[in-house]
């Protein structure tokens, strides 16, 4: 059976589809028109919850790339794919529109049945593209859980899972890691719904666990400068930072995510 996937149009039904009432519903797509009104489209987008949106690049009210990035700094977990339409065949317009989200940029005019066949070979290549990535995603996380364990870090404490977090972001956004106050705490703090601040601390806590109770060989293996020269244990930031750093030298597939 094939799967329905639901796509808001940001035109008028009756001037938009003309003889082709049927050609959405015919490729496997719920069909739903809004006015082209950013405010009113940003309303459907939330209310529909489609799977495709289909809008002008420009539009009363919100144009085409402030809906974008409105709808990234929502929390939803799953957000559409942005398809843009324009009567202007302009390299700089399309840059701005795919640089702010959207995943193809349509010159008008256009045969539908194109634009749907076009629109459904998207959803097929970036379902295959999520698939991909959440496979690499939960081969990182496995692999930051091994060495977590390997480490000494107890698993029930809350700074073992905001350190593999931290981990994580930074293995992907190494730059993240020269701003740790400012970046790396408030983004995993907001994932638990806690403070920066208590991030820092169970962190901390953390590392003074595995450094109390680890087993020294393998602590030597991740951090042995620290430990011959009786520095003591490390940092936060020095303990992410050097896990993340080994991960990415001994495992590059899985920074690519």
């Amino acid at each position: 059976m094939k799967n329905t996937f639901k796509i808001l149009i940001a035109e008028d039904s009756v001037e938009f589809l003309g003889d082709n009432t049927g050609v959405f519903e015919d490729n496997g797509f719920e069909a739903s028109f809004c006015d082209k009104d950013g405010s009113k489209v940003l309303e459907c987008i939330k209310t529909f919850q489609p799977d495709v949106v289909l809008m002008d690049m420009f539009m009363s009210s919100i144009d085409a790339v402030g809906i974008m990035r409105a709808v990234k700094k929502t929390s939803d977990s799953t957000k559409p794919l942005f398809v843009i339409l324009s009567s202007f065949d302009s390299p700089m317009l399309e840059r701005e529109a795919l640089s702010a989200g959207a995943v193809y940029y349509a010159i008008k005019p256009f045969r539908i049945n194109d634009l749907v066949e076009r629109i459904s070979e998207l959803i097929t290549c970036c379902s295959e593209e999520k698939t991909k990535i959440y496979s690499m995603d939960k081969e990182l996380e496995i692999t930051i859980t091994d060495i977590l364990h390997q480490i000494g870090v107890p698993a029930h404490i809350k700074g073992y899972h905001y350190l593999r977090d931290s981990i994580i972001l930074s293995v992907k956004q190494p730059e993240i890691i020269n701003a740790v106050t400012k970046e790396l705490y408030p983004s995993v703090a907001k994932k638990y719904d806690t403070t920066s601040s208590r991030v820092e601390r169970a962190i901390r806590h953390a590392i003074e666990v595995a450094w109390d109770r680890g087993d020294v060989d393998i602590l030597n293996s991740y951090f042995g400068y620290t430990i011959h020269n009786g520095r003591g244990k490390p940092t936060n930031s020095e303990f992410v930072a050097m896990i993340s750093d080994r991960l990415r030298l001994q495992r590059p597939v899985l920074t690519s995510a």
